[in-house]
């Protein structure tokens, strides 16, 4: 029903299973979903909640909680959900993603370095981890690992490497990208 652009009766008739066995985490976890498609974060974050009364270590219910509390403004909530979810998981490379942006974004870059160093170990061709953690650097005046990270992205993304030359005002590595 909610591929069909149905989401509303789909939430309806989530719910009404919700109500027949309430704490279904999974009907929770659906009626979340659909409301972060609709970008209706508060009622999404809600839902999220609902489903971890039922399953409390569920790591990527933890993480999508984080996803939507961070899409709703709402960042040291995100943050501790989202830290949450990679205690549950140390290996949940979103959620050591998600952490690092939402530290970048709350001004901490040094621990969003932290995080999104664990996010581009396990995830070692993703550009956009590696692109976020070379920023992180930038901001924490490391030039040093921002070069290895630039380095190490050259060898999968070159345009990646390239986009972070020019935002971390690296001009002196623009020699490694031919067209920069």
């Amino acid at each position: 029903m909610q591929w069909l652009g149905r989401s509303e009766q789909a939430i309806a008739a989530y719910q009404d299973a919700y109500q027949a066995e309430p704490g279904h985490a999974e009907c929770a976890r659906a009626i979340a979903w659909l409301h972060a498609q609709a970008k209706r974060w508060r009622d999404s974050e809600s839902w999220y909640e609902r489903a971890l009364e039922s399953e409390p270590e569920h790591a990527d219910t933890w993480f999508n909680l984080g996803y939507a509390r961070e899409q709703g403004g709402r960042l040291v909530e995100a943050e501790q959900a989202l830290a949450r979810a990679k205690a549950l998981n140390p290996n949940h490379d979103r959620a050591w993603y998600g952490l690092g942006m939402v530290r970048a974004h709350l001004g901490d870059h040094a621990a969003a370095a932290e995080a999104l160093t664990e996010a581009a170990r396990l995830q070692p061709m993703n550009g956009v981890a590696w692109y976020a953690l070379g920023m992180a650097h930038h901001h924490c005046n490391r030039p040093d690992k921002v070069e290895e990270v630039i380095d190490h992205v050259l060898s999968h993304d070159p345009q990646t490497a390239k986009r972070l030359i020019q935002d971390a005002q690296r001009s002196d590595l623009a020699h490694l990208v031919a067209d920069l």
